[in-house]
């Protein structure tokens, strides 16, 4: 049966023949029943709650508000098989509910034992009010509600004779934990157990069994269902009448000791013993007990929730959770703060966040930060004291001072939200973007719960990229980079850019090359890098910046290998690895790609070829003239035609190719050309389409994008250039982590610079600029404006992609007595306020795939550090508590 939210009583009478049925009544303060012809159940429903609580202490509240007793009776065992042990134990297998039968008696006789009593909720709550007058806590404020230990019971009672009940207490009524916690209760094997009724169910019961016996010709065997609520006799309880645990403790020679430990959770409150409480583990929720546990150790939240929290629960916020996430988290963190030291079991505590959080559900591990952030935010909207919220457009700062400003939006802010989450944990910060374009400036000043600061990474990884010219100036050369393990990909383009000594007007296109071919242009600046693989092999090709988004060509080339021929006479065609990239002209004809490609292969041919065309007067990188404003040169401008005699048709986009040396050269550039034939190929370079001959104009209707050409190389051709940068690419290196020394380690203040430094939009989240009327991907800055009391900082050691998931292992040095933020905050008024003392921090163990999750936290009571690993609490020394793991910090202001 699951457990509800407020105390209710039912009573039904179940019968198990097929009887007379029987209607209900109300009569005076309780339902009568009588017989209908119909068949069906029989149903009482009493007028109050019942409660179960020390008798020791109910009988001293009685007689000082003067009211009468009870009646007391005995619990024996219900049936007992043999006296031996083991058909006993074999009974208690077979059978598994637990079965008492209780003996009415007429006085309290001297018998020792642990005596409970059933009362009435109501006349519980109203003694309570008595008491309670001088503290002022009687208004609407029970004993039910403010019971830590507080849990249902449904009991089973048939009457066997006219003074003799058969209470049964089935697995199949109570979860498990509850069933164990009456097992304790009622063990009658080590002392004898009473119980008195203050309530009257018992007599209600016996008088209903006497009228059915009396109309029924027919006997059956009838249960009625009782739920009550068994309480603890807690501090908060005993402070409530004057006394205190400790008195009745020695007054009841033993009995009120005995319900502490079995009744109930046992009294809780502040003190150097309570409070290191560890939690069970139900399989993978070890980041949910880290959360748990920094929560329930923040001083102004246990005040807050050992106190009377419920008068605050929101019950109609349409984005809260009905109350019942602070209403178990309550219930959980009084647990928490209880005086016995065994684990608590969060299991309702869990299923309230699986209703709530379906990505919660399972048993699967999850990141106690998103659970974190979660159950703040949740809390928050249940105790939320704003039932109507007004709705308070925002206004952009508009010149306004920053102050005036991030008034109006805190003010606005609080209209909206007010509970204990946002006195304790929201703070401000300013947020101000600015467009590229016409440096429009936008300023507002947003709440936040938390920090989350990235993690700069000392892990590094080197990378092996072949940097090529698309207008031949160079040679190709490969550089060795190291950039951040888990850096991105304009980490590697400005490791590169340094590397290659790249211009300012210059820029890098990044490819990945495979199967002789261009597989993938990088072109994403915040991919990461850990998206390339150990054995991929990258391109890299400098561009002028003028001619970014202009089209271009690329080649790709095959040879013939004399060392391929399976009968030595004749060699097989082999593909280059490495694709050749130039820059595409305006107009495209067969003279044009030929030149082009001769030009880009110019650095790579052989000194002796190269000199007998690179003489005073000779066609520039031993081609033939091209059209003006063919062919970039290294400096971004497209050279001229490199001949005197160059004759240009009026109607022609070709010119004749005249070498100013005489027809001698002329024809040894023709030469050059013969080598090599040109096809045009489709976009995935695998299927020749045709043939480009040297005089051919019309070449294309219109311009691609990426032109594709695939060059074969006549035989000869091989030998007059260097080529093995062309016939093999150098892989990307091995991940390589750079060893760890005493000084590889990030300061918290470093983490705080990199949150805080401007840095442009993702894509994903263009601003739209009102003066542009169009998305720019604005640069962002942000800085800290007012503080909270406590500061939550979440250190971003996990990083998700589509395909991986990462984690960085760096040490984050923060500071444990004396964390400084005065530098950082921008609002002078607030200096008085930043500065801040470490009491917990949740910990992170292991890799993403199979983690552990544990707590470190300060005891303030007990003026020391434990650490909180499920179950297990133990002390640890503030050395110890700095560790690679650190994932979540939390700061309270001094």
């Amino acid at each position: 049966m699951a457990e509800v939210a407020e105390p209710t009583t039912h009573m039904v009478m179940l019968a198990k023949s097929n009887g007379p049925g029987l209607a209900w009544r109300k009569s005076g303060s309780f339902a009568s029943c009588y017989t209908t012809p119909s068949n069906g159940p029989r149903v009482v429903y009493p007028s109050a709650s019942i409660s179960i609580v020390v008798d020791m202490w109910w009988a001293r509240v009685r007689e000082e508000a003067g009211a009468e007793g009870g009646v007391r009776y005995a619990a024996t065992a219900a049936a007992s098989p043999s006296s031996y042990y083991g058909l006993r134990l074999l009974h208690s297998f077979l059978h598994p509910d637990l079965v008492l039968r209780l003996d009415r008696g007429d006085c309290r006789g001297a018998a020792g034992g642990r005596s409970y009593a059933l009362v009435p909720a109501d006349e519980l709550s109203r003694v309570l009010a008595r008491q309670n007058s001088s503290l002022a806590l009687h208004n609407k404020h029970s004993f039910a509600e403010d019971s830590a230990g507080a849990y249902p019971l449904v009991l089973r009672i048939s009457v066997r004779e006219t003074s003799i009940l058969t209470v049964k207490i089935s697995k199949k009524d109570n979860p498990v934990e509850n069933y164990k916690r009456a097992n304790k209760i009622f063990n009658i094997d080590s002392q004898p157990v009473h119980v008195w009724d203050f309530s009257g169910q018992t007599n209600l019961i016996l008088m209903n069994e006497w009228n059915r016996s009396n109309h029924d010709c027919c006997h059956s065997e009838l249960e009625n269902l009782l739920e009550v609520q068994v309480y603890a006799m807690s501090d908060s309880l005993t402070s409530k009448i004057g006394g205190t645990g400790k008195e009745y403790a020695e007054q009841s020679s033993g009995d009120v000791n005995d319900m502490d430990v079995d009744l109930s959770y046992g009294s809780f409150g502040r003190s150097s013993s309570t409070g290191l409480v560890g939690l069970e583990n139900l399989g993978n929720t070890c980041f949910m007990n880290s959360s748990i546990q920094c929560l329930a150790h923040t001083s102004k939240l246990v005040d807050y929730f050992l106190g009377d929290y419920d008068r605050d629960i929101n019950r109609t916020n349409p984005l809260g959770l009905n109350g019942e996430l602070a209403l178990a988290f309550g219930e959980l963190l009084r647990r928490l703060w209880n005086t016995e030291r065994k684990p608590v079991s969060p299991h309702h505590f869990k299923s309230k966040i699986a209703c709530f959080a379906p990505q919660f559900s399972g048993f699967n591990q999850h990141d106690s930060q998103e659970l974190l952030a979660f159950l703040l935010d949740g809390l928050h909207e249940d105790l939320n004291q704003v039932k109507c919220k007004p709705y308070e457009e925002a206004k952009d700062a508009s010149g306004r001072p920053d102050k005036e400003v991030a008034d109006e939006y805190w003010s606005n802010h609080l209209a909206r939200n007010a509970s204990v989450i946002v006195d304790i944990c929201h703070g401000q910060y300013k947020s101000t973007l600015t467009c590229p374009t016409c440096s429009k400036t936008s300023v507002t000043f947003d709440p936040f719960m938390y920090l989350s600061l990235p993690v700069p990474s000392t892990a590094k990884r080197t990378m092996t990229v072949t940097v090529f010219s698309t207008d031949g100036s160079i040679e190709p050369i490969s550089y060795d980079v190291s950039v951040p393990q888990f850096g991105s990909l304009n980490d590697l383009v400005q490791a590169l850019s340094s590397a290659c000594s790249l211009g300012d007007d210059e820029i890098l296109l990044i490819t990945e090359v495979y199967n002789n071919r261009i597989i993938r242009y990088l072109e994403e600046p915040s991919d990461s890098v850990s998206l390339l693989r150990d054995g991929d092999k990258l391109a890299a090709y400098r561009l002028p910046k003028k001619y970014e988004t202009s089209p271009f060509v690329v080649f790709t080339h095959q040879h013939f290998d004399e060392h391929s021929s399976v009968d030595d006479m004749t060699p097989q065609m082999k593909e280059f690895e490495a694709p050749l990239l130039a820059v595409l002209p305006e107009r495209v004809n067969g003279l044009t790609l030929k030149s082009i490609y001769l030009k880009l292969l110019k650095p790579l041919r052989f000194s002796k070829g190269a000199s007998s065309l690179n003489d005073s007067g000779s066609c520039n990188s031993g081609c033939a003239a091209v059209p003006m404003d063919a062919i970039p040169d290294s400096d971004g401008q497209f050279l001229s035609a490199p001949l005197e005699n160059t004759l240009e048709s009026s109607h022609s986009d070709t010119v004749e190719c005249q070498g100013t040396g005489g027809p001698s050269e002329s024809s040894e550039w023709e030469a050059d050309v013969e080598q090599f034939e040109f096809y045009l190929t489709n976009g995935r370079c695998d299927v020749q389409q045709a043939r480009i001959e040297t005089n051919e104009v019309d070449l294309l209707e219109s311009t691609p994008n990426r032109l594709q050409i695939n060059v074969h190389w006549q035989q000869n051709a091989v030998r007059q250039y260097e080529t093995s940068m062309l016939k093999s690419l150098p892989e990307i290196h091995k991940l390589e982590l750079i060893p760890k020394r005493n000084e590889d380690s990030v300061a918290l203040n470093g983490c705080l610079e990199a949150f805080l430094k401007e840095e442009p939009l993702g894509p994903e989240d263009m601003w739209y600029c009102p003066c542009c009327k169009k998305h720019q991907q604005a640069m962002k800055k942000l800085d800290l404006w007012r503080l909270p009391e406590v500061l939550v900082i979440h250190l971003k050691r996990f990083s998700y992609t589509q395909f991986t998931r990462n984690k960085l292992e760096t040490f984050v040095d923060f500071p444990i007595s004396d964390l400084d933020l005065s530098s950082y905050i921008i609002d002078k008024s607030e200096l008085s306020n930043c500065h801040y003392r470490l009491y917990a921090i949740s910990n992170h163990y292991g890799n993403m795939g199979g983690g552990h999750y544990t707590a470190s936290i300060y005891h303030e009571e007990g003026k020391g550090w434990y650490k909180f690993d499920d179950e297990c609490v133990r002390p640890m020394t503030e050395d110890s508590i700095k560790t690679p793991a650190a994932y979540v910090l939390f700061y309270r202001r001094e």
